[in-house]
């Protein structure tokens, strides 16, 4: 009987396991892509892996790991108890060693791949427009998947790398990265004053309509003075409410009122005289916006792109 060498045995068997380990690893990365994709479909056109064997691999995951991950329907995959669990571990491995690779010397100058990112409607028309433009003229290894919605998306379900918010963070789960603070004015059209008169101080604007943001809380602004900080409280009337601040902007272009927003919001409008600048000396509260993201641990395309918005938008 041949003689085996157990110390060749043992570094055999150490090196079986690496690969298995290794194999395991590859494995939880296609199923955090399964899960973010909702599917096997999503899943193949984001990795380029034909669904059979993103099927296969996670199925295997499943029986090494016994226990079942995924409900598959002919309709939909659900994650199980343990799957969201393993799901929640899986992602933040995958993340941080993507993140490994990204940081490395030369993809950390030159990011590559696709920014998913999430804009509030108006105000990336309004602003953010030529700010994209700029950023994808110094960064041309990195693609662009633009939501605008009025919503506020989910950042942990949800395959974005990053969202723009403006108004306070309410959301504590996430990463919340300050990026500026707006200063608001208050702004009209010159049919509206012509008709209405214009305001001499703050307290004018009771007798007034003013164009309010739907779900702002009391009908009243804050005005702060220009010249010694003071604040006041005012009540404002107004037989309008809105949820989108282009719409506000375009009624006080039609003479319908008054309106409390970032100069950024309404520059074109000044520059063409459609409106004009009403108690230029007071200020409204400012708006602050937000970078927000689901991890600290961020690739360098998105990295990249929080920072050029924040040397753009100003100090906060």
């Amino acid at each position: 009987m041949d003689f085996i060498d157990p110390n060749l045995t043992q570094s055999w068997n150490h090196r079986m396991e690496r690969l298995k380990n290794i194999e395991r690893l590859k494995d939880m990365a296609l199923f955090v892509e399964v899960v973010k994709a909702m599917g096997f479909r999503g899943a193949a056109l984001a990795t380029g892996i034909p669904n059979s064997t993103l099927s296969r691999r996670v199925s295997a995951l499943e029986k090494a790991m016994g226990l079942r991950l995924l409900h598959r329907t002919t309709r939909k995959l659900e994650l199980t108890e343990a799957g969201q669990q393993y799901f929640d571990r899986c992602k933040r491995i995958v993340d941080e060693a993507t993140l490994a690779h990204e940081q490395l010397g030369e993809m950390l100058e030159h990011p590559t791949g696709v920014l998913r990112v999430s804009l509030p409607v108006d105000f990336a028309q309004a602003y953010l427009a030529p700010l994209i433009a700029e950023f994808a003229g110094s960064y041309p290894g990195i693609q662009f998947d633009v939501d605008l919605t009025p919503r506020r998306v989910d950042l942990v379900t949800e395959p974005f790398d990053v969202a723009i918010r403006m108004g306070e963070s309410e959301d504590s789960a996430l990463v919340a990265r300050p990026l500026a603070r707006l200063p608001t004015y208050c702004y009209a059209s010159p049919g509206y004053l012509a008709k209405a008169g214009e305001p001499g101080e703050p307290a004018d604007l009771s007798a007034h309509e003013c164009l309010r943001f739907r779900g702002s809380g009391a009908a009243t602004w804050p005005l702060f003075s220009l010249s010694d900080r003071t604040e006041r409280s005012v009540e404002i009337g107004g037989r309008f409410q809105l949820n989108s601040v282009g719409m506000m902007r375009r009624l006080a272009t039609l003479d319908l009122g008054i309106v409390q927003m970032p100069e950024a919001m309404v520059s074109e409008d000044l520059a063409q005289g459609r409106l004009r600048r009403v108690l230029p000396l007071w200020q409204g509260a400012p708006v602050p916006v937000y970078a927000m993201t689901e991890t600290r641990l961020l690739p360098a395309k998105t990295q990249h792109f929080i920072a050029f918005l924040r040397e753009r938008l100003g100090p906060t």
